[in-house]
């Protein structure tokens, strides 16, 4: 760590050289007496008014009662002074540095080897706005912003407990983003909490942009199925922690990380808690039935109608074969196309405007797919297989899972395609034995189905009656359980 040059001058010289001579570092000098100071901030992230209106103006009541100052003490009398909700006594260059990158408003006195910081950052984010990614039917509306400190507020808006606990780590070389670690002490798994830590701690890389960087660095078993989950909604990441659950915060994103993840997770929404138990648990089974649908209808159509004809009524296998009369390429090739155009016109959708995304998909939809089947390029029952297929994937508000879903769905149709329904059966094992083997910060991915818990049932598929439902996840929650069956009983 350097200690602060005494003289001014080279002080300034030195910030200015290692900025580049930034357009929007603003340095300005007063003289006190004899004794010099320097105001030092940037334009563009710290706010002019608010250095105006309070660091400037009590630093000129100082000139003005300069006859009554001791200008031995003009450090300390500034630091007690100038009024600021956020001050901060810095002794290192490297403080200086990194307080000046993050809108401070740093004032520098010449023969001193110390140096103040005030909190005067510009408001550059924008405010409480609705999720754009998770939709809301009934539940609180508001969601996270760019902001760290208003995203951590939205969280302790709702947890009033001192038991709430927030660590903060900078991460990146070059970004320092403000990386907060949220738990609630008195329900959290230490463990879990020190081998989050010790994962971010260990993250060395020049910048993080986004929770996506942070989530990719801090996973360390490849899968396809995302083991942390992101999530736009204050009210999701709450419960998540009282759960016992962790939830990661990081500044200039909306997007919190809740750890661990478990699969069932993907299949639940905060708006479960909210509704009548009878039919969030219908919804549920929905959810479930279109996940397999998503995956398997186009193997088991392509298994079907290729090595497996028999299993077919002989009514239905007609009528297939006269949809496919004409159309030159075999069920495969047919039904990889038409994923490879939904996928075209999903991604198409997603980048475009919000003004001309609906146009789009109305025109692949509609008339693309309509000149298709009267080209004789598809049949109209691969048209309908892919639609269904489809539509049951934007089920999930997940783009991790809905890329995994794509991942399996393409292997299904390879497998079903050489081996008819042996290899969808084959690959179904497959399936399962590896997403049993999938761990997320040493827990099991797929608890509770396996490790089969019965009282988490209570919670997973069918969803029971608040009166009967657990308040602690009992594998990140190993504290406390003792005195909520009490309080139960």
């Amino acid at each position: 760590m350097k200690k602060i040059d005494k003289n001014l001058n080279n002080l300034i010289n030195k910030i200015k050289a290692d900025s580049g001579e930034s357009t929007d570092l603003n340095v300005k000098e007063i003289l006190i007496g004899k004794r010099k100071i320097a105001s030092v901030y940037f334009e563009t992230i710290t706010s002019s008014e608010q250095t105006n209106n309070f660091v400037l103006k009590s630093i000129g009541k100082t000139i003005i009662d300069e006859e009554n100052l001791s200008f031995k003490n003009i450090y300390d009398y500034l630091y007690n002074t100038i009024p600021s909700g956020s001050i901060k006594k810095l002794d290192t260059y490297e403080s200086i540095i990194n307080y000046l990158y993050n809108g401070f408003e740093i004032i520098l006195v010449d023969k001193e080897d110390k140096a103040i910081a005030f909190e005067m950052r510009a408001s550059l984010d924008r405010g409480v706005n609705s999720p754009t990614t998770e939709s809301i039917i009934r539940g609180p509306k508001d969601g996270f912003t760019e902001n760290f400190n208003k995203n951590l507020g939205l969280i302790r808006r709702r947890i009033k407990a001192p038991e709430l606990f927030a660590k903060e780590k900078k991460v990146g070389r070059k970004t320092k983003t403000r990386v907060g670690i949220l738990y609630i002490n008195d329900i959290a798994d230490n463990n879990l909490v020190n081998e989050v830590m010790k994962r971010i701690d260990n993250i060395d890389i020049d910048a993080i942009i986004d929770s996506g960087y942070l989530r990719e660095l801090i996973e360390k078993q490849e899968s396809n199925f995302p083991t942390i989950m992101s999530t736009e909604r204050p009210d999701k990441a709450v419960m998540a922690l009282l759960e016992g659950k962790i939830v990661v915060i990081l500044d200039n994103t909306p997007f919190a990380l809740i750890i661990p993840t478990f699969f069932v997770d993907y299949f639940h929404t905060s708006e479960d808690y909210y509704q009548k138990s009878t039919n969030i648990t219908f919804i549920r089974i929905i959810r479930f039935l279109a996940f397999i649908i998503s995956i398997l209808t186009p193997a088991f159509y392509v298994a079907l109608t290729t090595h497996n004809k028999s299993s077919i009524p002989s009514g239905l296998l007609i009528n297939f074969a006269t949809q496919r009369e004409g159309v030159p390429f075999p069920g495969f090739v047919e039904a990889l196309l038409m994923m490879i155009t939904f996928e075209i016109l999903r991604e198409s959708d997603i980048r475009s405007p919000s003004v001309g995304g609906s146009a789009v998909s109305i025109l692949g939809g509609i008339i693309i797919g309509d000149a298709a089947v009267s080209a004789g390029i598809v049949s109209p029952i691969m048209v309908i297989v892919i639609s269904i297929t489809a539509i049951s994937s934007l089920v999930f508000s997940s783009i991790d899972v809905v890329s995994a879903i794509r991942t399996w769905r393409i292997v299904f149709l390879i497998f079903a395609a050489l081996l008819g329904i042996y290899g969808i059966i084959i690959l179904g094992i497959l399936f399962i034995v590896r997403i049993t083997s999938i761990e997320t910060f040493g827990k099991p991915f797929t608890f509770p189905f396996a490790p089969f818990n019965l009282k988490e049932q209570k919670d997973a598929i069918i969803r029971m009656n608040r009166t009967k439902l657990w308040n602690r996840n009992p594998l990140t929650a190993t504290k406390n359980l003792r005195r909520i069956k009490e309080i139960k009983k």
